[in-house]
C-alpha cells in the first residue's frame, strides 16, 4: 500500500510541475505515503478493540469531564489539517471508562478523513455506546487550516461544535453545568 500511495504522490509533484527525481524530493513521496498514512491510521482500528475491556463498575453518577484532549484531523474536503481540542463529558450509570480511552477515541476518530461536526458526533455516540450513560457531552474547538491557508486565509478563525446526547441534551441545568466547567467560568 504505500508503494502504490508514493506513486500518487509523486503523480501529484510531476502534476505540479515539479521534478520528484530531483535531490530534495527525490524520497517524498514515499515519506509522505508514509505520514498520510499515520494521519488516517484511524481507519485501521475499532471502538472494541481501542476499548479492550476498560470499563469499570463504579457507583459513581456524577458528571465526569475530561477537558483540552488535543486532536489533530484532516478535512475531508482540501485534506488540509485542523487541531484543536476536544471537550468530553458523560453522566456514568453503573460503568466507567478508563481515563487514556478518552483521548484514544478522539484520536481514532480524528485520525480519518473528516468534517468537524460528524467527528463531534461520532465521539459522543462512541462514548455513549461504550459506557451506556445517562447523557454524554462533547465540544470540540479547532482551527483549519483549509480556511487559514488558503480561499478566505483568515488566520484567527475557529470553529466549535458541539454534540449532546441524552441527559446533556434534555436537561438545561445538566448542559449549563457542562459548558460552564469547560468554560471555566
Amino acid at each position: 500500500m504505500t508503494d502504490q500511495l508514493a506513486d500518487h504522490f509523486r503523480q501529484i509533484l510531476t502534476g505540479l510541475g515539479e521534478d520528484p527525481e530531483r535531490e530534495g524530493l527525490r524520497d517524498t513521496p514515499k515519506r509522505a505515503a508514509k505520514a498520510m498514512q499515520f494521519l488516517t491510521r484511524g481507519y485501521d482500528q475499532s471502538l472494541e478493540s481501542l476499548i479492550n475491556g476498560a470499563v469499570f463498575e463504579s457507583e459513581t453518577d456524577e458528571m465526569v469531564l475530561v477537558k483540552d484532549i488535543e486532536l489533530y484531523s484532516m478535512c475531508e474536503h482540501h485534506m488540509l489539517p485542523f487541531i484543536g481540542k476536544c471537550h468530553i463529558a458523560y453522566l456514568p450509570s453503573g460503568k466507567v471508562l478508563g481515563l487514556s480511552k478518552f483521548a484514544r477515541i478522539v484520536d481514532m476518530y480524528a485520525r480519518r478523513l473528516q468534517i468537524q461536526e460528524n467527528l463531534t458526533r461520532q465521539i459522543a455516540e462512541a462514548v455513549q455506546q461504550v459506557t451506556d450513560a445517562r447523557g454524554v457531552a462533547v465540544v470540540i474547538e479547532a482551527k483549519h487550516l483549509c480556511m487559514m491557508m488558503r480561499g478566505v486565509e483568515k488566520q484567527n478563525s475557529s470553529m466549535s461544535s458541539s454534540v449532546m446526547l441524552g441527559a446533556f441534551r434534555n436537561n438545561q441545568a445538566t448542559r449549563q453545568e457542562f459548558l460552564t466547567l469547560v468554560n471555566g467560568r
